[in-house]
C-alpha cells in the first residue's frame, strides 16, 4: 500500500471472500476515544481477533441523530475525554496496521465539513482506511467527498433506509461504492428483539438497483439475528451490542477486551449461513 492510496479495493475483497465462503461478513462498530483512545484501539483489535472482518470507527458526535441511547452514552464519554479527529486517524491506522484488516470511519458530516474533505480524505487514507460510511450526507450535495474519495481510493458508504422508494434507492447506489448501508428499521441504533422482514424486503430493493454488496445494521445484537440477517445480507453490521459490552464491564479493561472478542466470536459463528 503506498501513502496516499486507501483499502477500497481491501474493503471489496474483504466482502467477496465471504461470500465465496458462502456466509456473510461480520462488522463490527466502536466509537474512537471509547472508553479512551488507547482502550477503544484495543477493543477493535479483540473484535477483529474474535472474528469480525470489518471495523467501522465512529467519529463522536455531539447529537448523533442516527444513533441511539448506549452510543450516544459512548460518544459522551469520548467526547469528555477529549477525543479529535486526529485520535480518529490514529485508531484507524493502529487497528489497520495490526490486523491488515479493512476499518472504515463513520461519521457524520459536519466534522469533515469544518476540517476540510481534502485533508480529511488525505489523512484518512495514509493512515490506511478504507472508506466512510456518512448517514447524513445527502447524495445530491455529495459531489465534492465523492471526487476527493475517488482520487484517494476511499469508499463511499450511503445509507438507505425502508423508507427509500425505488427511485432513490437506485441514484444512491449510483453514487456509492464498497457497499451499501442498509438501516433494518426506521428510527435510530440500538438492539432489537426481531429484525425482520423490513430489512429483507429493503436488500432484494437494494440489489435490484445494484451490484453492490448490501449489509444490514440497526438491531442485531446476538448470533441468533446474525444468522436471520446473513440468510439475506451480505454483511451484518452489529454496534450497539458491543458498546455496551464495554459499558457493562464498567472501567475493567480486562473484563471489556474479552467480552466483546466473545462476542465477536459468537457472532462470527452465526453469519455462517450454515451454522
Amino acid at each position: 500500500m503506498t501513502t496516499g492510496t486507501g483499502n477500497i479495493q481491501l474493503l471489496s475483497d474483504t466482502l467477496a471472500k465471504a461470500r465465496a465462503e458462502d456466509r456473510a461478513a461480520l462488522i463490527a462498530y466502536l466509537p474512537a476515544g471509547f472508553p479512551t483512545v488507547d482502550g477503544g484501539i484495543a477493543a477493535i483489535k479483540a473484535v477483529f481477533d474474535g472474528g469480525a472482518d470489518v471495523v467501522e470507527v465512529g467519529l463522536p458526535h455531539s447529537d448523533p441523530v442516527l444513533d441511539g441511547p448506549v452510543i450516544q452514552t459512548a460518544d459522551d464519554i469520548a467526547l469528555r475525554g477529549g477525543v479529535k479527529i486526529a485520535d480518529v486517524m490514529r485508531t484507524v491506522r493502529e487497528a489497520h496496521e495490526a490486523t491488515g484488516k479493512p476499518v472504515l470511519v463513520m461519521t457524520y458530516w459536519n466534522p469533515i465539513d469544518r476540517y476540510g474533505v481534502e485533508r480529511f480524505t488525505e489523512e484518512l487514507a495514509a493512515a490506511g482506511g478504507a472508506g466512510c460510511i456518512l448517514p447524513d450526507l445527502p447524495v445530491q450535495e455529495s459531489a465534492l467527498w465523492r471526487e476527493h474519495a475517488d482520487k484517494h481510493g476511499l469508499a463511499t458508504v450511503f445509507v438507505v433506509a425502508p423508507s427509500s422508494r425505488d427511485e432513490r434507492l437506485a441514484t444512491i447506489t449510483a453514487a456509492g461504492s464498497g457497499f451499501v448501508y442498509a438501516a433494518s428499521l426506521m428510527g435510530v441504533t440500538g438492539t432489537r428483539e426481531s429484525v425482520g422482514a423490513q430489512a429483507s424486503d429493503l436488500v432484494r430493493r437494494t440489489r435490484a438497483t445494484s451490484d453492490l454488496p448490501v449489509c444490514v445494521g440497526l438491531g442485531v445484537s446476538n448470533a441468533r439475528q446474525a444468522k436471520e440477517v446473513a440468510a439475506f445480507a451480505d454483511g451484518v453490521i452489529v454496534g450497539s451490542a458491543f458498546v455496551q459490552r464495554i459499558l457493562d464491564a464498567d472501567g475493567d479493561e480486562a473484563a471489556a477486551l474479552g467480552a466483546v472478542r466473545e462476542l465477536a466470536a459468537e457472532l462470527a459463528e452465526g453469519v455462517r449461513r450454515t451454522a
